[in-house]
């Protein structure tokens, strides 16, 4: 009992720190992929920090909102537990 309890704990543990990991990496990609987008935008109708600026501030809001959205789910989760 007390191992099978142990083993859990390093399992949720891994789990987290595996969540974390993946939430930054998708918020690094996802900045990079909207600097870029809104960089291209900007080249084309010639409004150079513009679309760069607000794309990529729009990519971390989106992502630290989501962020926070899967946290108070799982923190939900652990309380009717």
């Amino acid at each position: 009992m007390l191992i099978t309890r142990k083993k859990n704990n390093y399992m949720e543990s891994f789990s987290q720190i595996f969540q974390i990991s993946v939430w930054s990496f998708t918020l690094v990609i996802c900045s990079a992929l909207f600097f870029l987008f809104g960089r291209w935008l900007d080249s084309i109708f010639g409004t150079q920090p513009t679309f760069m600026f607000g794309l990529l501030f729009l990519a971390i809001l989106l992502c630290i909102g989501r962020l926070y959205r899967d946290a108070w789910v799982e923190m939900k989760k652990l309380l009717k537990l």
